[in-house]
């Protein structure tokens, strides 16, 4: 039976495997880059459970806050001279065994537990509006209400000078704290901006772009309950987390989400009984595709060519009837406009497919 889109439809019988916990240290994190070459630090078999900690390199946003031992440890351990070419702190890579080129790897986000109870936002140079303000930029800390599943902002504060090392610690109690945002709450939705499997080429690739690997795809609905489907692209996988979010609007304009690290429990599944080009997002309610472009017309181009071909080659759909069914039912937005190779996404229900009806 192909690989359709049906929230009804079984999918292969996979029960937990063994849970392994991975902790994030220097030793197993890598800073701003997926590599090929990259020595895995965990192997696991298809359906092992894998409780893995994500750190955000914002952390030094509000040391005294975000920064506990373990993560001041990464700060000191890796070098600035190692953070490159991209800036997000990687925990990984996980090698899946026996997963090859051309298998897809299903990791199932089953818990986003933030480490601690605060979070960075920076407007930042990379901003979408960032001349409209002047080419400043301005650090907001929010504080997390578990319990109401919110955050508010903390204080804020101009950055001094220019952010451009990943990873840089501010003082900020030496610097000028300004109220803001007061009386607001943000609704609170852990997720991670970061994830993916190792590209196919020599050297390291950086994690700012997203890419048919996965990579910084900041899709907020990248979280708890949520399945993501990475295609392979070298032996093992080489799969690898990090730019933990708690909330983030579409978009990202000011540059950044909530920063903040995660504790992530996934399940890593090995599928060779369908193929997707790209990072695929299931939804308890959605099926997403996506398309990354430095155009972002073209970007929602080839999220719409994805949702075609989703609903074309896995669902059995003739060309126009998915095309009359995207038009009156598919959700087109703009996922991120912040890191050079912008982001689309696509969304249809899952609830407009007939029920397959139960396992034979």
């Amino acid at each position: 039976m192909p690989f359709v889109c049906d929230a009804d439809q079984p999918r292969p019988n996979r029960p937990p495997g063994a849970l392994h916990h991975l902790r994030a240290t220097p030793k197993t994190c890598h800073w701003g880059y997926f590599d090929a070459a990259l020595a895995p630090v965990l192997r696991v078999r298809s359906g092992d459970l894998v409780q893995a900690e994500a750190i955000t390199h914002h952390a030094g946003d509000a040391p005294e806050l975000m920064m506990d031992e373990a993560v001041t440890a990464i700060f000191e351990g890796i070098p600035e001279s190692d953070r490159n070419p991209g800036v997000h702190i990687m925990t990984g890579p996980i090698y899946v065994e026996d997963a090859r080129p051309g298998d897809m790897l299903e990791v199932r986000y089953l818990s986003m537990i933030p480490r601690c109870h605060y979070g960075s936002n920076l407007a930042a140079n990379w901003g979408y509006l960032y001349k409209e303000f002047g080419e400043t930029e301005r650090v907001t800390i929010y504080q997390l209400d578990p319990n109401a599943a919110q955050a508010q902002a903390l204080y804020a504060y101009d950055f001094p000078g220019k952010y451009l090392t990943p990873g840089t610690v501010t003082h900020c109690p030496a610097c000028d704290r300004q109220t803001a945002l007061a009386g607001v709450r943000v609704p609170a939705r852990p997720h991670l901006g970061t994830a993916g499997v190792a590209m196919d080429v020599a050297g390291r690739v950086s994690t700012i772009p997203p890419g048919a690997h996965g990579g910084n795809i900041d899709n907020w609905r990248i979280g708890a309950g949520a399945t993501m489907y990475y295609p392979v692209q070298v032996n093992g996988g080489l799969f690898s987390i990090g730019d933990p979010h708690v909330s983030q609007g579409d978009g990202e304009i000011s540059g950044t989400a909530i920063e903040a690290s995660l504790n992530v429990l996934m399940q890593i599944v090995l599928r060779r009984d369908f193929h997707f080009p790209g990072p695929l997002l299931e939804t308890p309610k959605h099926w997403i595709t996506h398309g990354f472009h430095v155009d972002l017309n073209a970007a929602n181009r080839e999220a719409a060519l994805a949702m075609l071909g989703l609903l074309t080659e896995h669902v059995g759909l003739s060309r126009p009837d998915a095309y009359s069914l995207m038009s009156v039912a598919a959700d087109f937005a703009v996922t991120q406009v912040v890191d050079g190779r912008q982001g689309a996404h696509v969304r249809i229900p899952r609830s407009v497919f007939p029920a397959r009806g139960a396992a034979g």
